[in-house]
């Protein structure tokens, strides 16, 4: 099998040939017509997060090179181990990357996605920049339906993610308003469901025009620039006082401080993105405007069904996709890292 693979970490990615993986038990062996590329990949091939104040969190420990990026993965089914029965050879399954050890009580509990000895598709181990990706588990192979299969790849990070937060903003959101924060792939994906999970006003805001104005496309009753100051007294002035909820696609310093400065008493931002950087607020402003500050990683297993009968149903948004060739993943992962990438790129053998 080829597989596009990084040797050293920030170097270009390669065209490697192996052998195909070999499956047992209640393994699966996923040939892949699509996988997603995301901002976190970015972040893994770069071999570290940025902390702020000029500190570095190095993500390079225990990742085998070279090593094969890539955690939104579609396919079908080309071999099954011996304990599988819930999956066939010839089914079309999208994998749910976020894997954890399956014994531990976090797991237990259904949250895997938080587990602290991951197994995550294309970040811990092997992943979908490939033609082939062993599954360990039929569980994590689901169904799409009729989806497309380019779109239902992108569920399981960017989709997933977006409606994980979605749901921890809709209390404060339902019934008032919220701000999507970052119109790139997540955010945009926030918006294709944000209809369907809350009944909130939405608004948008992003320092990119072009990428406000895909928001507006989307559904956005209005779009801000949050280096504006002006546009940030029309947006306090349009909402009353701040918005209810908002949500941080973005993961900088500047757009948590945003967040933060727009919120109304008693109101909720929920931070996802993991640009980088450090975030400070005087610690009274928290009980005096009542405020909470949540991050949010994915989703679990559970809303990862959800969020497919939500798809499969027809309530979600189409997404703007960007297809390319599986044999351009590096110029993807480089134009990624440059901000020259509008929606959700997708790479399809």
């Amino acid at each position: 099998m080829k597989s596009y693979q990084f040797e050293e970490y920030g170097a270009a990615l390669v065209c490697n040939e192996m052998s195909a993986p070999t499956v047992s038990g209640k393994q699966v062996l996923l040939k892949i017509s699509a996988c997603g590329v995301c901002h976190s990949d970015v972040h893994l091939w770069e071999g570290y997060f940025d902390m702020g104040g000029g500190h570095k969190l190095d993500i390079t420990g225990g990742r085998k090179l070279p090593f094969t990026l890539g955690h939104e993965i579609v396919g079908e089914v080309v071999a099954v181990g011996g304990d599988v029965s819930g999956v066939k050879v010839g089914d079309k399954r999208v994998a749910y990357p976020w894997i954890g050890c399956d014994a531990c009580s976090t797991c237990e509990s259904g949250n895997g996605h938080l587990c602290n000895r991951p197994q995550a598709l294309g970040v811990d181990v092997d992943g979908g920049y490939s033609d082939h990706v062993r599954v360990p588990d039929e569980k994590y192979l689901l169904d799409y339906g009729n989806l497309p299969h380019e779109l239902a790849c992108t569920y399981t990070c960017s989709g997933l993610t977006a409606y994980g937060a979605l749901k921890k903003a809709k209390r404060r959101a339902d019934g008032g308003s919220l701000l999507i924060i970052g119109c790139g792939g997540v955010g945009l994906a926030a918006m294709s469901m944000v209809k369907s999970v809350t009944d909130a006003t939405v608004y948008v805001a992003d320092i990119d025009p072009d990428k406000r104005q895909l928001g507006l496309d989307a559904g956005a009753e209005a779009a801000f620039d949050p280096s504006d100051r002006a546009q940030f007294k029309e947006l306090m002035a349009l909402t009353g006082g701040g918005v209810n909820a908002a949500i941080d696609f973005v993961g900088a310093e500047s757009s948590a401080k945003f967040g933060t400065s727009v919120l109304a008493k008693g109101g909720k931002l929920v931070i996802v993105g993991l640009f980088g950087g450090g975030f400070s607020m005087p610690v009274p402003l928290f009980p005096m405007k009542a405020i909470a500050v949540e991050g949010s990683f994915v989703g679990s297993l559970d809303e990862m069904n959800e969020l497919l009968d939500l798809a499969k149903s027809g309530k979600l948004q189409s997404l703007k996709l960007d297809e390319r060739p599986m044999n351009e993943a590096d110029t993807a992962l480089k134009d990624l890292a440059k901000g020259n990438v509008l929606g959700r790129v997708v790479l399809k053998n």
